[in-house]
C-alpha cells in the first residue's frame, strides 16, 4: 500500500508518464491504476488524491495515480481502448464514453444507488454518459463546469443599465424575466460603443464552440436531430445565425482567432465588460488584478426564444472492461461520488467544479466565496433557472462530436459574418455534416 508521501510523489512526477499515449499492462488484483484531469486550479488535485488516498487505506488497495491535460488524455484514452492495456480507471471528457463505449466496464450498479443518493444527474450527462440504456461512465465532479455570463458589475450597470447583482440576487432566486437574447444584444453594443466589449470568442476551439452551441439551442436550432437527421437549412438554424453575426458586430475584431484562454485573459485585463466562462478568469482575477475581481459578477444566462441554455461540459470517470480491478474501481468512484468528497472538491477548487447531482447544487462553497461576496452563488444553478446543453447535441454523439470538434457553427458564424450568402453557409455547413456522418 501506498503512503501518503509515496502517493503524493507519483502524483508529482506523472507529467513524464503521460509524454506520449499510455499503455502498459493493467494492474493485478489489490492494486489500481488511475487517471485523473491536471487540474488548474492549486491544491485541487491534491484534494481528489487525498481523498483516494483515505479509501486506499480503507480498503488496502495499492494504488498509483497520473495526472494529464485535455489532449493528453484523448490521445492515452484512444491508445488504451485499441490496445486494451492501461489504467484501471481513466478520466474521460465529453464525448468519449460514447466514443469508447465498447471498451467500457458499464457501471449501472454505481450509478443507480448514487442517482438515489444524490439526486437526478442533468440531461446533458445522461445523453454522453447513457448508451443503449447502460451508463458506460459515471460523471466526474473535478473538472466538469457550465460557461456561462460572468459580468463587470460596473460596467454592465454605467453602460447598459443593467444590474447583474439584483437580477441575480446572491442567496435568491433570479429576477431575470426581461434577460433575454435581445438584451444581452443591445447591452453588447452599448458596452462595445463605451469601449468595453463583451468578450465571446469565435474560434474552432472549446470556449467559442460552447458558447455558440448555447445560443443555437436558445433559439431552437440544431444541425442534426437526435435521430440522425440533418435540420441545418431550417428556420430556426437561419435565425440563430443571423442573431450571431449581429452579435458579432459587438465583439472584438480578432475574436476569429480566439482560443480557450482569449476571453479570461480579456477579462482580466480590464477591457471586457462580459465573458462567457466558469470561474477561472475571477479565481485568476483575484490573484493577478484584485479590482477587477472584485467587480465580477457569475450570473444565468440570456433567454431566447426556446428558452434559456447554458453550455455545461462534464468530464467522466470510467471503467476498462479490461480492467482486472474491476470491483475495487467501482468502490473507489463510489467513494468519490458521495456528498463529502464532492463537497470537498468544490471547496478545494473554489467553486470552480461542479456536480452533476440535482441535490448538490446549493453548497456553501457558492454562497461565500468573493470577493464579493456570492459572485458564484447562481453559478450551479441552484433553482433551475437555466437548461444545460452541449454544443451539437441533440445528434447522435459520435456525429455531434464531429459537430463540436471541428467548431462547424463557429465557422458557420465566421463565414456569413465576413459577407457569404446565408444559403451558401448552410449549403458549406450541410457538405460538412454529411461527411461526419460517412465516418
Amino acid at each position: 500500500m501506498l503512503t501518503r508521501r509515496r502517493l503524493l510523489a507519483a502524483t508529482a512526477s506523472s507529467s513524464a508518464l503521460v509524454a506520449m499515449p499510455h499503455v502498459r499492462g493493467a494492474y493485478a488484483a489489490g492494486r489500481l491504476s488511475i487517471q485523473l484531469w491536471d487540474h488548474w486550479v492549486p491544491g485541487a488535485k491534491s484534494a481528489v488524491s487525498e481523498l483516494i488516498e483515505a479509501w486506499a487505506d480503507r480498503e488496502k488497495v495499492e494504488v498509483q495515480i497520473d495526472h494529464a491535460l485535455g489532449p493528453k488524455l484523448l490521445l492515452t484514452a484512444a491508445a488504451e481502448s485499441q490496445a486494451r492495456s492501461g489504467h484501471d480507471i481513466i478520466t474521460l471528457l465529453a464525448w468519449q464514453p460514447a466514443e469508447h463505449v465498447t471498451s467500457l466496464e458499464p457501471v449501472d450498479d454505481v450509478m443507480g444507488p448514487l442517482i438515489n443518493l444524490n439526486g437526478p444527474v442533468t440531461s446533458t450527462v445522461e445523453y454522453l454518459g447513457r448508451s443503449e440504456g447502460h451508463w458506460s461512465a459515471v460523471p466526474a465532479t473535478a473538472g466538469t463546469a457550465t460557461q456561462g455570463p460572468c459580468s463587470r458589475i460596473d460596467l454592465l450597470r454605467q453602460y447598459a443599465g443593467i444590474d447583474v447583482q439584483a437580477m441575480y440576487p446572491a442567496g435568491s432566486a433570479p429576477k431575470a424575466d426581461n434577460w433575454t437574447l435581445e438584451a444581452f444584444l443591445r447591452a453588447a453594443e452599448a458596452c462595445h460603443r463605451a469601449g468595453f466589449p463583451f468578450g465571446i470568442g469565435l474560434g474552432p476551439t472549446d470556449d467559442s464552440v460552447s458558447a455558440a452551441g448555447a445560443i443555437f439551442h436558445s433559439f431552437g436550432a440544431a444541425l442534426v436531430d437526435a435521430t440522425g437527421n440533418m435540420t441545418i437549412k431550417s428556420d430556426p438554424v437561419r435565425e440563430a445565425l443571423d442573431y450571431y453575426v449581429r452579435l458579432a458586430r459587438f465583439l472584438p475584431p480578432d475574436a476569429p482567432a480566439w482560443d480557450n484562454a482569449s476571453n479570461n485573459k480579456w477579462l482580466i485585463s480590464g477591457r471586457g465588460a462580459l465573458i462567457l466562462n466558469p470561474p477561472s478568469a475571477w479565481a485568476v482575477a483575484k490573484r493577478d488584478a484584485p479590482r477587477v475581481a472584485a467587480q465580477l459578477w457569475t450570473h444565468g444566462m440570456a433567454a431566447g426564444p426556446k428558452g434559456r441554455y447554458v453550455a455545461f461540459v462534464p468530464q467522466f470517470w470510467g471503467i476498462w472492461s479490461f480492467s482486472r480491478n474491476k470491483s475495487a474501481a467501482k468502490s473507489l468512484l463510489t467513494h468519490l461520488s458521495q456528498p463529502q468528497a464532492i463537497e470537498k472538491m468544490v471547496a478545494v477548487s473554489g467553486g470552480f467544479d461542479l456536480p452533476s447531482f440535482a441535490n448538490l447544487t446549493t453548497l456553501k462553497t457558492w454562497a461565500e466565496e468573493g470577493p464579493p461576496k456570492g459572485t458564484l452563488y447562481h453559478y450551479p444553478n441552484p433553482h433551475g433557472h437555466q437548461i444545460y446543453s452541449i454544443a451539437g447535441a441533440p445528434a447522435p454523439p459520435k456525429i455531434a462530436a464531429q459537430i463540436y470538434t471541428q467548431g462547424v457553427m463557429t465557422k458557420m458564424i465566421v463565414r456569413h459574418m465576413q459577407g457569404e450568402a446565408m444559403e451558401r453557409t448552410l449549403a458549406w455547413a450541410e457538405s460538412e455534416v454529411q461527411g461526419f456522418m460517412r465516418t
